[in-house]
């Protein structure tokens, strides 16, 4: 627990709407090849994910899902995991089929069930969905016989983004064991902080969210086992390994009271603050990114940043996800 007040209004519904543990206590029977979040997956599902993706990176040019069809179904817009599952799918040789809610049935207030029915009735064989709703994915997956992968619920979890930064991770450092994350910005709001926390104190990580109080989960414990939290940016440099930056967004701020300015002084990422950091650490950004925000150009264009390298090696590990989903064999 963080000392401070929080000006954050927070009713025991919002919150148990947002946590991740009220969707994983209940459990119900879907594909068993489905990404619905990390508790998800085994521990051999996990090395088994990042094993192919491995394979994929170094020898991508396989089409083991020729004539098998993708479905993705966006609720929100997206860059990054959208375009990477939509070239991973391709490069696997299966066909791809984009629904967003300005131009389907959506629109006219058809149900996400009856969507996600037609669109297997039509031949999809796996629907990738992006939702802002928390647990839209689940939902999908009672109703459903054929596997969902989450793209991203609301402020629940964004699985394949913890498990392409996993990756990452490990294609600089042997293990997580023992390694220092610091997730820095909106870690409330933010599914890819939760994903992360998740998987990566899993295999062995110590993870610290720091942020402005408003900003920061009441209950670290909530969201993932042994998790720290600190207000203090330059106290929690000098043992943070990986510093993964969020984004933020400004209007969040005004609402919240918080001044741009402020945040800015305080938590923004910039080459004299880097320097707090070990020599080796290494900047993350899951995107989009706002440079002068969350961290300086400076810092996102520098050796040490693995913003680009994060985005290719999406496109391996949501491979690895499909074939999954998909049953093929690379």
């Amino acid at each position: 627990m963080i000392s401070g007040e929080n000006p954050r209004s927070r009713s025991q519904t919002f919150r148990r709407s947002i946590r991740s543990a009220s969707l994983r206590k209940e459990r119900f029977s879907h594909s068993a090849r489905s990404l619905l979040d990390i508790e998800s997956l085994s521990d051999s599902d996990i090395d088994s994910l990042l094993k192919e993706a491995g394979r994929f990176k170094v020898s991508p040019k396989k089409s083991p899902l020729v004539r098998r069809h993708v479905a993705l179904l966006f609720y929100e817009a997206s860059t990054r995991t959208r375009c990477s599952f939509e070239l991973a799918a391709k490069s696997l040789g299966a066909s791809t089929t984009l629904v967003s809610t300005t131009a389907s049935s959506i629109e006219k207030g058809e149900s996400l069930v009856d969507t996600g029915a037609t669109l297997a009735a039509m031949g999809a064989e796996c629907i990738v969905i992006r939702h802002p709703s928390s647990g839209a994915p689940h939902v999908l997956a009672r109703h459903l016989t054929i596997p969902i992968v989450n793209a991203g619920d609301g402020m629940h979890e964004h699985p394949s983004q913890a498990l392409l930064d996993c990756f990452t991770i490990l294609q600089h450092r042997r293990s997580l064991q023992g390694l220092g994350l610091l997730l820095v910005g909106d870690i409330f709001h933010s599914r890819v902080a939760r994903s992360n926390a998740l998987l990566l104190t899993r295999l062995g990580a110590q993870v610290t969210f720091c942020g402005p109080p408003a900003l920061l989960p009441d209950v670290a414990e909530t969201i993932a086992p042994n998790v720290r939290i600190t207000r203090d940016f330059d106290a929690a440099l000098p043992t943070a390994d990986v510093i993964m930056m969020l984004r933020v967004q400004k209007e969040r701020l005004a609402g919240l009271q918080l001044s741009v300015d402020d945040y800015i002084r305080d938590y923004q990422l910039t080459s004299e603050r880097l320097t707090l950091a070990p020599a080796d650490a290494l900047v993350m950004h899951p995107g989009p990114m706002v440079r002068g925000m969350e961290l300086t150009s400076e810092v996102a264009d520098s050796a040490r940043s693995l913003v680009l390298e994060q985005v290719r090696n999406g496109v391996a590990v949501r491979r690895a996800i499909l074939l999954r989903a998909l049953g093929g064999h690379a």
